[in-house]
């Protein structure tokens, strides 16, 4: 109970003047918890090992040999998942605690050696040849399974992030890649086809209560990936970007109506920002093609930004503190 809880009650005179100063004396005494810094430590501890790895072997390539760098790389790897298999807990579809404190941070350092692992083996040798697709699509599926198996929140982003990878590379053609030419309209389809899946993946954990705290990791990449595709084609396709912005913006409401729904502030905010941009962009679109000799343009901009700005900035205020106000009742 809080300590302001307590004044309060002697205020009423529920509780006496004792009772008051005992609580406040085990206040001043709570021990501060340290477990976030900790972990943070723990995680910058894998990948500051891991990039340190990384670079005594880029140093020391000539004189170490690529079989004997493999060679280590896969040691660390199979030590690693030998040590998660060992310690793991039995599987269940909902979530399962870690057994020890270290056992998620070895099983990171684990799927880290493994990319690394399989980058320098086509590095080296080049075994995929120029089927990116595949030299992807194997540790995405390793990823995803590690994830499953031994319910790791990490090593789904991984998973989410290599899929990602592998369906940018697998579907655009592989000469726009050799030439370097990104800015080809299909990946804004891929962005938005893969931001869907993923958000329907969510949907389908959560229902199917497979590993349903892993929905808002799902959601999480898929809002942002659909939505910055959604943009992207706004931005790019300058005959029809009324009717992007009029899909956009649907699909924010539909969104914003779920998360409402859900109390999550989080995904309200940022699909308030991506609906303003797009409207901003709409803006933007409708002042440049006034006269340009008329300063009018201009002007109107200006009021439009600050006042949207003062606007968006009270909208989100109003909603958190109606989420919170919802959550207290």
């Amino acid at each position: 109970m809080r300590i302001s809880t307590y004044k309060k009650l002697h205020a009423e005179g529920l509780i006496t003047d004792g009772t008051l100063q005992r609580a406040e004396a085990l206040e001043s005494r709570r021990l501060f918890s340290l477990h976030w810094e900790l972990r943070l430590l723990l995680y910058l501890g894998v990948l500051l090992l891991t990039g340190g790895l990384g670079i005594v072997v880029y140093k020391n390539i000539d004189t170490i040999g690529h079989q004997a760098v493999l060679a280590f790389i896969a040691l660390v790897t199979a030590g690693c998942f030998y040590y998660c298999i060992r310690k793991k807990t039995p599987f269940n579809w909902e979530y399962v605690n870690p057994p020890n404190a270290v056992f998620d941070y070895i099983l990171l350092l684990g799927c880290l050696s493994l990319l690394i692992f399989l980058s320098y083996l086509q590095y080296a040798y080049n075994v995929f040849g120029d089927n990116y697709g595949l030299a992807t699509f194997i540790p995405m599926v390793i990823l995803f399974a590690a994830a499953y198996y031994f319910d790791h929140l990490g090593i789904l982003s991984l998973a989410i992030t290599n899929l990602a990878a592998w369906a940018g590379i697998a579907i655009t053609p592989l000469s726009i890649m050799k030439e370097g030419n990104f800015a080809t309209h299909r990946l804004i389809y891929t962005g938005l086809a893969l931001g869907a899946v993923l958000i329907a993946a969510g949907r389908l954990t959560e229902q199917r209560r497979a590993k349903p705290h892993f929905e808002f990791t799902y959601s999480n990449f898929g809002v942002n990936l659909f939505f910055i595709a959604a943009l992207a084609g706004q931005f790019a396709y300058d005959s029809t970007y009324f009717l992007w912005f009029l899909a956009l913006t649907g699909a924010a409401f539909f969104c914003y109506t779920r998360a409402m729904a859900r109390r999550s502030f989080y995904f309200v905010l940022i699909l308030i920002l991506y609906a303003y941009i797009a409207l901003s962009d709409v803006v933007v679109r409708l002042l440049a093609e006034m006269s340009m000799r008329d300063l009018s343009p201009i002007f109107l901009g200006l009021f439009y930004f600050i006042g949207s700005a003062i606007g968006v900035a009270i909208l989100l205020i109003r909603i958190n503190r109606q989420l919170k106000a919802h959550d207290s009742l």
